[in-house]
């Protein structure tokens, strides 16, 4: 019997899904978006593919834009609650931003995380 479940350690989710939408990475590099902007803010997310299983708090997991397939990682976030619809095969849930990364470690983020060319936001 295999299993179905996947653990991640990255939230990847695109603002259809619930990725906020204030952050933009070109706001972001004129005037720096901080963490404490986003302290004790509660995010949602839904229709993620799959049933998905996350560290629970106070581990903390990557936040990661998906803009047209490419990865923009943008910090870490918890997270708090998880639902599984078994049916759909799809996961939501709650998160909250505990670090956003500065531009210089955005890009450096990618290269210290993910190894896949096609998904480099900054190529």
């Amino acid at each position: 019997m295999g299993s179905i479940v996947t653990i991640n350690d990255t939230l990847q989710i695109t603002k259809a899904q619930g990725f906020p939408a204030e952050l933009d990475f070109v706001k972001h590099e004129v005037t720096p978006f901080m963490s404490a902007d986003f302290k004790d803010r509660v995010f949602e997310f839904s229709g993620k593919e799959g049933i998905r299983v996350y560290q629970a708090p106070p581990v903390r997991v990557f936040l990661a834009e998906n803009i047209d397939g490419k990865w923009l990682y943008w910090g870490q976030c918890h997270i708090l609650e998880t639902k599984i619809d078994m049916e759909k095969k799809m996961t939501s849930g709650k998160y909250k931003i505990t670090k956003i990364f500065t531009v210089e470690e955005m890009k450096i983020a990618y290269e210290l995380m993910d190894s896949r060319p096609e998904m480099n936001f900054f190529k």
